[in-house]
């Protein structure tokens, strides 16, 4: 039998409880502390999703999109069709900074279906039309390509 585990990502942040409830409100989720960590906040929602927010006084904001057009970490948050513009609004007002294709080399900046931005204290995300339907099965997980496989 494999030990149960959860992966979390964890961005570092000089203040993270802004930018926890930036993620809250944006993902629809709650902020609570960690109880593993005096300066690691957790915000989760209902559908499981996790993501940590780490006090760090010497974090930098990371640069990006960088100009040798490499591959940095950074979220990517899936919106039903048709919720894209609205999606943007409500990143936008809540703080997010909008990152331009013009600023990027990548042939996926062209993309109508995908958006970039900078969180308050400079994190990389993306805002995503989410392709593939939910997977409908109780305890299914989604795969790469968004098919739904039975997580054992």
């Amino acid at each position: 039998m494999t030990v149960s585990k959860m992966g979390v990502l964890v961005l570092d942040s000089t203040d993270p409880e802004p930018l926890a409830r930036f993620y809250a409100a944006l993902l629809d989720g709650t902020v609570e502390p960690s109880g593993v960590d005096h300066d690691l906040l957790m915000v989760s929602g209902a559908d499981g999703f996790a993501l940590g927010i780490r006090r760090d006084p010497g974090h930098a904001p990371p640069s990006w999109p960088r100009p040798e057009d490499s591959q940095q970490s950074h979220l990517w948050i899936l919106v039903a069709p048709g919720t894209l513009d609205e999606a943007e609004r409500e990143a936008v007002s809540m703080g997010a900074r909008p990152v331009t294709a013009e600023h990027h080399g990548s042939r996926t900046d062209r993309r109508t279906d995908v958006r970039r931005f900078m969180d308050p204290a400079g994190h990389a995300f993306v805002l995503a039309v989410q392709s593939h339907s939910r997977p409908e099965r109780e305890g299914a997980v989604p795969d790469a390509a968004g098919r739904g496989r039975q997580d054992s």
